[in-house]
């Protein structure tokens, strides 16, 4: 991660991701997370509810170096600890569940609306540029939240 540096304060003790059947955009999300930040930062990821796993997940996280293992999707329920200091949702009805989740809990939620890459259609190439475009959207937004660039910082600090 040349050029950048970590958020003073912005970093959670633990984060969960969120989706819908956590089968997609939420277990690509705890991957990227997991290489991105620190290993102090507990991680995961639910669905709201159960959903199969996706072999376009496996191949486009493979081509980061990255693999899910032997994980498959669970739901909120399946979870071990149900504390989080931030949770992110990614997708419209995850974030109504953690609102509900959390009405009387004092956890940060963040809406990152991110596409549906099971929506694509058409070639394997199509489908998996979509699944890509997902990825790198996921990256970006982690980096944007937990990370400040070398020009940014240098530039904050001489204003």
């Amino acid at each position: 991660m040349a050029g950048l540096v970590l958020v003073p304060g912005a970093l959670p003790r633990s984060i969960l991701f969120l989706c819908g059947m956590n089968a997609v955009r939420s277990p690509m999300a705890e991957q990227l997370a997991r290489r991105m930040l620190p290993a102090t930062v507990f991680v995961a990821s639910a669905g709201v509810r159960a959903g199969e796993r996706d072999p376009f997940v496996d191949a486009v996280l493979g081509e980061e170096g990255l693999s899910l293992g032997e994980r498959h999707p669970r739901t909120l329920n399946d979870l071990e600890d149900d504390y989080f200091d931030l949770i992110v949702t990614l997708a419209p009805e995850a974030h109504h569940a953690a609102l509900e989740l959390t009405r009387s809990l004092a956890v940060e939620v963040e809406y990152w609306p991110t596409p549906d890459p099971t929506d694509a259609g058409g070639t394997r190439e199509q489908i998996m540029a979509a699944y890509r475009d997902v990825r790198e959207r996921l990256k970006l937004r982690i980096g944007r939240r937990f990370f400040l660039t070398e020009a940014k910082k240098a530039t904050e600090i001489t204003c």
